[in-house]
């Protein structure tokens, strides 16, 4: 089916799916001649896509974020590093040792001896 009815039995406009295909929440996948149809696996993925957001109170800008963290390790990466720092995710304790003991390495004189000895 074409988008207008798409949207129709989803119960939203059809700029709002374009909207979701913008971020990547619509599979990719397109007929000849660049339009789109819809099918049940189309209408299923859209759906459960509202479902998460009415569920999560997210918007569907986040939902793609979300998708985008859980695909892209460099953006997992960046967001976990972020959740450190505000305090939202807690460092795994194996990494502060880790850091700990490089720290503890870097303040060693050359040779092993301790200051003062």
């Amino acid at each position: 089916m074409r988008i207008t009815e798409a949207a129709k039995r989803l119960g939203m406009s059809p700029r709002m799916l374009r909207y979701r295909e913008a971020l990547g929440l619509l599979p990719p996948v397109r007929e000849q001649g660049a339009h789109r149809r819809f099918g049940p696996e189309e209408l299923a993925a859209v759906a459960q896509g509202v479902e998460l957001e009415k569920q999560f109170d997210v918007s569907p800008a986040e939902l793609a974020f979300a998708l985008r963290v859980l695909s892209e390790p460099t953006v997992a990466a960046a967001v976990r590093d972020l959740g450190v720092r505000i305090g939202r995710i807690q460092v795994p304790r194996r990494a502060l040792d880790f850091e700990k003991e490089k720290a503890l390495r870097l303040l060693r004189p050359p040779g092993g001896r301790t200051a003062g000895a």
